[in-house]
């Protein structure tokens, strides 16, 4: 890792006089006011100062929020664009790509100075609706061309891609979740990854997933077979994204800074990609810096992303997990996080990564504290002539909220617009390829025209309780 160029240091004062006596005494006094490197006043300066990244998720259509926008711009120098680059956005219809909001991100972020981070190029989740019923060899080359499409547009411009997300199955078992990707072959990770290098050569590319933070767990032993099996067979990986999404269910593990020096030590940087620990106060804080304390403590862990700027912007918006509160006040986490920045060893390249020899037999699992996905088969209503249908499917679920994916459907007609009817009681303000008004989501700009009997998708993070057994009225 190369430090950064400049660094703030205060200026070395030299005292002249008679007497070597006095001269030692006014040196002293100079040094003991004067720090050798001053304080970061930003995260990114902080971070910056480390040798590494401090980033944050943002949303397109939250910067016109003024004071969102410039606590953004002022604290983070990585950008991941939270849904603007995922499958459903970026290829609505089979082979018409859309990047109007991903390009909207990119280039605020290069506007003001920061690098960004691509999320995500092959996903189980988030695929559009013509995607998801599709596998074997169909499948596998719309995935390739979906990477192609994708990362080929934003060649030379993205510091790291998500290459595949979320690919291993919680439990015991460590193995491969099941979906319509994993169908098509057990190689496909692997061919998309190759996919991808060819893509964006320049890219750092990463496997990014979510509880796989705690060493002990058989998730983190299946990736970590994974990535050590890819770098021993020239399969290009550079990288390894920690989700890190804590709660008092699922705490910051004990053993997260060996996670960390394992995985570097097969030969990959360590990126801790969406980071929220739900919580308040002293405790709060105690827990987020435990967390940029293990990724200094480790210099391959090359960065961290926050998963949104204030709690109202975050998807667990009720368990108040980000940084800032809902007025954009800096909490007791955020000093936290400072404070531990500003005192971590820096890096330099000429010591190598501090890090354990990584387990290599599989220890006792213990299955992590989860939620399991909610599968309620989707409510529909059939479609007729000139009309359209929509299905509800709830993709996972946590305490006191959930991942909603609505499937639009045209009948015999095609669509130039669509309305859909969130049933009653689903609070939200996070709706992704689509525009909320009360209880009413419409089309984006981009997704309205739907061929007779073909679908597009939008999803939304609800609070509360998911609804079971609704019914959705598309016009």
């Amino acid at each position: 890792m190369t430090p950064p160029s400049t660094l703030r240091r205060g200026q070395t004062y030299v005292a002249r006089g008679a007497s070597a006596i006095a001269i030692l005494a006014l040196a002293v006094t100079a040094a003991a006011a004067i720090p050798a490197q001053a304080a970061g006043s930003t995260l990114q300066d902080a971070a910056e100062d480390r040798g590494r990244y401090f980033g944050t998720a943002i949303a397109a259509g939250r910067l016109s929020d003024s004071t969102y926008s410039t606590i953004a711009n002022r604290e983070f120098n990585m950008i991941t664009a939270e849904n603007e680059m995922k499958m459903d956005a970026t290829e609505p219809n089979q082979n018409q790509f859309n990047f109007t909001q991903g390009d909207r991100i990119l280039n605020w972020a290069q506007q003001n100075g920061k690098q960004v981070r691509g999320h995500a190029l092959a996903w189980y989740s988030q695929q559009p609706g013509w995607m998801q019923n599709m596998g074997g060899q169909q499948l596998r080359t719309a995935m390739i061309n979906h990477i192609n499409g994708v990362a080929g547009h934003y060649k030379g411009k993205i510091y790291a891609w998500d290459v595949v997300n979320e690919a291993f199955a919680d439990g015991s078992g460590g193995g491969r979740r099941p979906s319509n990707l994993e169908s098509t072959g057990s190689d496909w990770i692997e061919v998309a990854f190759r996919t991808a290098r060819a893509a964006d050569p320049a890219a750092k590319l990463c496997y990014n997933d979510y509880n796989t933070d705690d060493w002990s767990h058989a998730k983190t032993q299946g990736v970590y077979r994974m990535v050590r099996d890819f770098k021993q067979r020239g399969v290009p990986i550079d990288c390894v994204g920690l989700q890190s999404h804590f709660n008092p269910q699922s705490p910051v593990p004990a053993n997260y800074q060996t996670t960390i020096e394992s995985f570097a030590a097969l030969g990959v940087d360590v990126q801790i990609t969406e980071l929220d620990i739900e919580g308040s106060g002293q405790q709060q804080a105690e827990n987020y810096r435990k967390v940029v304390q293990a990724c200094l403590n480790v210099s391959r862990c090359t960065g961290i992303t926050v998963w949104g700027v204030r709690d109202t912007d975050s998807w667990r918006a009720s368990g108040t997990p980000l940084l800032f509160d809902g007025n954009g006040n800096k909490k007791a986490a955020y000093t936290a996080v400072l404070d531990t920045l500003n005192s971590g060893p820096g890096t330099d390249p000429s010591t190598p990564p501090v890090t354990t020899p990584p387990v290599t037999t599989p220890p006792v699992t213990t299955p992590p504290v989860t939620t399991p996905p909610v599968t309620t088969p989707p409510v529909t209503t059939p479609p007729v002539s000139g009309s359209c249908s929509a299905a509800l499917t709830i993709a996972n679920s946590w305490p006191g909220g959930y991942q909603g994916t609505v499937t639009v459907t045209a009948g015999s007609s095609g669509l130039n617009g669509w309305r859909v009817t969130l049933p009653g009681g689903v609070s939200t303000n996070n709706v992704w390829n689509g525009q909320i008004s009360g209880s009413v989501v419409t089309n984006a700009p981009y997704n309205g025209s739907v061929g007779a009997g073909q679908s597009t998708t939008f999803g939304f993070i609800g609070q509360g309780n998911a609804p079971s057994g609704a019914t959705l009225t598309c016009s």
